[in-house]
């Protein structure tokens, strides 16, 4: 009996995680015709389709779906026997494959630099997205380690936090509240509020908190980026309580400052986390060795900068 080849089990994981013959054959850089001949080959040796076509759009078949669990399982075990080798060599290499909710921008990439330059042989893909669109690749292990602000209700997970990550009221520069004192919680809902969509980590810990107080929020408007609620802000269209972090090194900072609250700022921290029954990488572990060292150090310092914010030091 014939077994599958790698090389076929590389082109069927590309066709069945692209569903489309011509983008599988740009990303292994091979034409269509063969990729189309390696799929034949594939499916008479397993003897049943793998894949159907329903007009012009593609579907896995059971026989494929399963055969897909197999192949990310052979290509995973083989990278981490990879890193494995490389370890023992007394060299760090592989791949990290790390999933940030978006607010983590603002800061990872500033400990991926050092990171990388102190593990030249380590390749990072970063993908940057929603709240729920995390949760969901993490339901579905496409990563090694995901950044978030609210750990996860239903995935069982590890999970270690690793940087402050403190939840601030956000104004512009010339707001009436701007230079006072202590100000309450019931005088604050009194201004109306501009919120991240429903489901962010953000609004659901700033709802939690005033919910807590027995305050309702008075929602202006609903913003699915941290970037239209600054500008929004800064123009005067309401208050927001945002991640210090997305005013860390950024311009727009100048004309925004953070307000005075009683209760603020809500202390949280960023949360990295992987799959509890997921043995982590000789990379991943690495990275989180790294996060151990260098985040906190590297908070403080961008905090300090934040107009407003306690401890905030001017830049000459």
């Amino acid at each position: 009996m014939r077994h599958a080849t790698l090389r076929q089990l590389k082109v069927f994981e590309s066709v069945a995680r692209n569903l489309s013959f011509t983008r599988a054959a740009e990303e292994l850089h091979l034409t269509q015709p063969t990729v189309s001949i390696q799929l034949r080959q594939l499916s008479d040796i397993v003897g049943l389709p793998l894949l159907e076509q329903v007009g012009k759009r593609i579907f896995l078949t059971d026989a494929g779906r399963e055969l897909l669990k197999v192949s990310h399982d052979i290509f995973e075990g083989l990278a981490r026997f990879e890193m494995q080798v490389s370890d023992m060599k007394g060299v760090k290499a592989g791949k990290l494959r790390l999933a940030v909710i978006t607010t983590a921008k603002y800061f990872i990439p500033r400990l991926l630099g050092p990171f990388c330059q102190r593990y030249p042989g380590i390749d990072v893909s970063l993908k940057v997205t929603n709240r729920e669109r995390v949760l969901q690749r993490m339901a579905d292990n496409e990563d090694d380690l995901y950044v978030l602000g609210q750990p996860p209700e239903h995935i069982d997970v590890e999970l270690e936090p690793f940087l402050e990550n403190p939840l601030v009221v956000l104004a512009a520069r010339d707001h009436p509240l701007a230079e006072e004192k202590n100000i309450p919680l019931s005088r604050l809902v009194e201004q109306p509020f501009l919120m991240r969509e429903a489901g962010s980590g953000t609004r659901l810990a700033t709802e939690r908190f005033f919910n807590e107080q027995g305050l309702k929020l008075k929602v202006r408007m609903e913003l699915g980026s941290n970037e239209a609620i600054k500008q929004a802000v800064a123009g005067g269209l309401g208050i927001a309580v945002l991640s210090a972090h997305t005013l860390a090194l950024e311009r727009s900072s100048d004309e925004l400052t953070c307000l005075d609250v009683e209760g603020f700022p809500i202390r949280r921290h960023w949360y990295v986390a992987h799959l509890k029954d997921k043995q982590p990488t000789v990379v991943a572990l690495a990275f989180l060795d790294f996060l151990r060292e260098e985040s906190k150090l590297l908070g403080e310092h961008y905090l300090r900068g934040i107009p407003g914010f306690p401890g905030f030091i001017q830049n000459d």
